[in-house]
């Protein structure tokens, strides 16, 4: 597939607290995981296997903390919630028959967290969810912030693609940039905001 197509979104709500929550929970999900996907595969012409082939699938669960640190503890050893989970799925190298899709991965987020993170920075729990599922998104195609450099380079691409969506960089320090869906009331979150998307 090249840098231009769409992947294939699948979205669950394991927590329906979300639909109360969310404006146009999927079609907001969706658009940010789609967003992040062709920005970084244009990011990156030589990104893997993952942008060229197959048709691509990424699973996105809304769910509760305790969901999110039932994960977090089983797969990273740590026993809290977190706002976001990333699981890569499939090689993307690995030979697969014709037609037959890559399963990029799954990502999973936290209402509750989410929405404490939201309220604590003066966003809608739109725009910081919108952010959650974007990073999440740059981790499965490879992006990370295990050092200064990486984490630059990938809150630069957030902050790019959240533009692209009508949304204020999540890491600047000026907070008189609102959210475009947020009313003059949000403001941008501190460039303090850890997202802590497991691998």
């Amino acid at each position: 597939m090249d840098s231009d197509s769409s992947p294939s979104i699948e979205v669950a709500v394991g927590n329906g607290a979300w639909r109360t929550t969310v404006t146009d929970l999927e079609t907001t999900v969706e658009a940010a995981a789609r967003a992040a996907f062709q920005a970084a595969t244009a990011h990156s012409s030589g990104m893997s296997a993952a942008t060229s082939g197959p048709p691509v699938e990424i699973s996105i669960r809304l769910a509760d903390d305790a969901e999110v640190r039932a994960l977090n503890c089983d797969f990273r050893g740590k026993d809290a919630a977190t706002n976001v989970l990333s699981f890569t799925g499939e090689d993307p190298s690995a030979p697969r028959p014709p037609g037959v899709p890559l399963l990029l991965g799954d990502i999973v987020v936290a209402l509750e967290t989410t929405s404490a993170e939201a309220a604590a920075t003066g966003r809608t729990v739109d725009a910081h969810l919108t952010h959650l599922v974007v990073h999440g998104v740059l981790h499965l195609l490879g992006f990370d912030h295990e050092d200064d450099a990486e984490a630059v380079a990938m809150e630069a691409l957030e902050t790019r693609v959240l533009a692209g969506l009508g949304l204020a960089d999540p890491y600047a320090t000026d907070h008189d940039t609102p959210d475009a869906d947020a009313g003059a009331a949000a403001n941008a979150a501190p460039s303090t905001l850890v997202l802590e998307a497991g691998r």
